[in-house]
């Protein structure tokens, strides 16, 4: 079996030591959907939603998310991230909002909970946005 990288030789919780490692380009993509009926994609597409602009509000959420990521989850490393870009698709046939982040860093470890946190987080503000909207939203993939 593998040796755990985020347990010390007691057991123990414990960040992984990435000083030795090269400094490199990291890039990581992540994406996920958020289902609705199409009335409410409608009124997101629109800009209608009584809460304002969904999408704006989700781009923001999700970038600051990104930039947060190590005070949400334990053990992850501060980066000096460089690019934090959240993508929207507005995809009618599914009647869902697909979104993508993308997010890069020159540093010694990776961006991929970055990137997975600023979908979550997009997809949970987008949500709040157009609750009064929808009860039946599904957040995926």
């Amino acid at each position: 079996m593998a040796e755990l990288t985020h347990l010390d030789e007691r057991g123990q919780a414990a960040m992984v030591d990435v000083s030795e490692k090269s400094i490199t380009t990291r890039t990581a993509v992540a994406a996920g959907e958020v289902h609705m009926t199409p009335a409410t994609l409608a009124a997101i597409r629109e800009g209608a939603a009584p809460k304002g602009d969904v999408l704006a509000a989700a781009r923001i959420a999700g970038i600051q998310a990104a930039k947060r990521t190590p005070e949400l989850i334990p053990l992850c490393h501060t980066l000096l991230l460089t690019k934090v870009a959240i993508d929207f698709v507005i995809n009618e046939a599914a009647s869902c909002v697909a979104i993508t982040a993308t997010v890069r860093c020159n540093g010694q470890t990776g961006v991929e909970m970055a990137a997975l946190t600023a979908v979550s987080v997009a997809a949970l503000t987008l949500y709040d946005m157009a609750k009064a909207l929808d009860k039946t939203m599904v957040i995926e993939n």
